[in-house]
């Protein structure tokens, strides 16, 4: 009985995550009200706030789900620079078909840029590119005189604003064209020529929709 108790309070939280994700992502954090929440997610507002307090405390679950990008990592076998390839458009195909993401990112944006500025997803984004180029880097994919910290906030930042102009312009459509842009221009300034044949730009496979493992 318990346990079933905590399956159905799991799916109440999810739905209500769910619900709060699509509102942000259609209105941003300040046009959002937990009516908007309700709504959308099908709850009364007693369930909302048995699990979550405010809406802050949902922002705030969503935004925390964006650093689950580098859980990955831990089952990648000698992460590297295909794997930072790979992380940005897993992170694109995301964008585009997961509102939770959407939601997460637009909402790392607005917090982190505008409403109190926090650097704390960019760090973590940048500390996990730096974990894949740093070994890259060791066994000679990536030129030795690079600085691997300063590439790391370049592709951070590179592909924040990419993802920002592609919403604006074609509501994500071209993505990953864009993504894979990015990769073409970079990756001859960064790769040694005879390591260029390596690495994939538009990523491999796994990383549309699946898990980089």
């Amino acid at each position: 009985m318990a346990r079933a108790r905590q399956e159905r309070a799991e799916i109440t939280r999810q739905a209500i995550l769910d619900g709060a994700a699509v509102a942000f992502d259609d209105c941003g954090f300040e046009g959002t009200s937990l009516s908007d929440v309700v709504k959308h997610a099908g709850v009364t507002k007693g369930a909302l706030y048995f699990h979550f307090p405010s809406k802050q405390a949902l922002a705030r679950t969503l935004m925390d789900e964006q650093f689950q990008v580098s859980e990955h990592l831990a089952a990648t076998e000698n992460p590297g620079l295909q794997t930072v390839i790979d992380l940005t458009h897993q992170m694109a195909h995301g964008l585009r078909t997961n509102v939770r993401v959407r939601a997460g990112i637009r909402l790392v944006i607005e917090f982190g840029s505008f409403t109190s500025p926090d650097p704390t997803p960019y760090d973590a984004w940048i500390d996990t590119c730096r974990g894949c180029l740093t070994p890259a880097q060791q066994g000679g994919d990536i030129h030795a005189t690079l600085d691997v910290g300063a590439l790391s906030a370049l592709l951070v930042g590179a592909f924040t604003g990419i993802q920002v102009t592609s919403y604006v312009r074609t509501r994500r459509q071209d993505l990953h064209t864009r993504v894979t842009d990015l990769w073409n221009f970079l990756l001859p300034t960064i790769v040694p020529a005879n390591r260029m044949a390596r690495f994939h730009p538009t990523g491999t496979p796994q990383s549309y929709g699946a898990p980089v493992v």
